[in-house]
């Protein structure tokens, strides 16, 4: 059993919830600002945040099994590779469905009155999920990605404030939305011959490497764009923010420097490293700065 479980957890690659949990945690912060801040608050988001994206990884190797079969980069993949089993990744897909749905009742308990996060639960699920199936109709698929991450610091702010004062998470929302769609266009770079092989749909399987990498630079381009317009939507937020904004400008910078149309060799350094670090460094400047708030 040990082993089953190590295995599901590198088959959704657990270590990269650091994506998305980074940016939930800081529109939940911001959101503590004006509401008291409650332990079902910080728990709900935690295990929401885990067991919906456990539940969308999970799926989506599922869907993908066979493409990622023909692929050479993706075919040691688990489930192509036959060291789990099909039955055993789709119970702890529905597992994970069930954990998520659940989690939301932390929030209900809390506020009766706020009962959103429960009601969106599933609609919530079936659009992260659905991100799997979009590379097989539309080129978009990027952006759904992005969009799914959004939902990450909209709904732990909905989840502490309900809809009240919607401008700071929105915005850190699209800013979320458009680094992720870059960042994955980068990512899909590599599988751009298999794509255009395959039909699938993709950026650079439509557009060609050289033209996806100045689209991501734009989507990061676009970012950091909203992340100013947050400066500006937040009361809570000063110097200390500004100054985290410029080095999430330089290391976005340094991400598209480590990435060229004739070698793709850096895209997992840019891909994981980097964007980790962005994640994490501005969970880390939010919270430094309302500290000293």
């Amino acid at each position: 059993m040990p082993t089953v479980a190590r295995k599901l957890l590198e088959l959704i690659r657990f270590s990269h919830t650091v994506f998305a949990l980074p940016f939930a945690l800081l529109a939940a912060a911001l959101a503590w600002k004006d509401e008291p801040a409650r332990w079902q608050d910080g728990v709900g988001i935690l295990l929401c945040m885990v067991f919906a994206r456990s539940a969308a990884m999970a799926f989506n190797r599922i869907v993908d099994r066979r493409i990622d079969a023909a692929n050479p980069r993706t075919a040691n993949r688990h489930l192509p590779a036959g060291t789990l089993s099909v039955g055993v990744v789709w119970a702890f897909t529905f597992l994970c469905c069930a954990g998520f749905v659940a989690s939301t009742l932390l929030f209900y308990v809390r506020v009766p009155e706020n009962p959103w996060p429960l009601y969106l639960s599933v609609p919530t699920l079936l659009f992260v999920m659905g991100y799997s199936l979009a590379k097989r109709f539309t080129s978009l698929a990027h952006f759904w990605l992005g969009v799914a991450l959004m939902l990450a610091p909209v709904a732990a702010w909905v989840a502490v404030r309900g809809f009240t004062d919607m401008a700071p998470p929105l915005l850190l929302g699209l800013a979320v939305a458009f680094w992720v769609a870059g960042f994955d266009i980068f990512y899909a770079c590599q599988d751009a011959a298999f794509d255009v092989a395959t039909g699938l749909h993709s950026v650079p399987a439509r557009f060609g490497v050289a033209t996806s990498l100045r689209i991501a630079a734009a989507c990061h381009a676009v970012m950091f764009g909203l992340l100013v317009g947050l400066y500006f939507a937040s009361p809570h937020l000063g110097g200390v923010f500004l100054a985290g904004l410029g080095a999430v400008g330089a290391l976005l910078v340094y991400e598209h420097r480590l990435v060229r149309a004739d070698d793709l060799t850096g895209v997992n350094r840019a891909f994981f490293h980097v964007n980790g670090v962005i994640s994490l460094g501005l969970l880390a400047v939010v919270l430094v700065q309302l500290a000293l708030r």
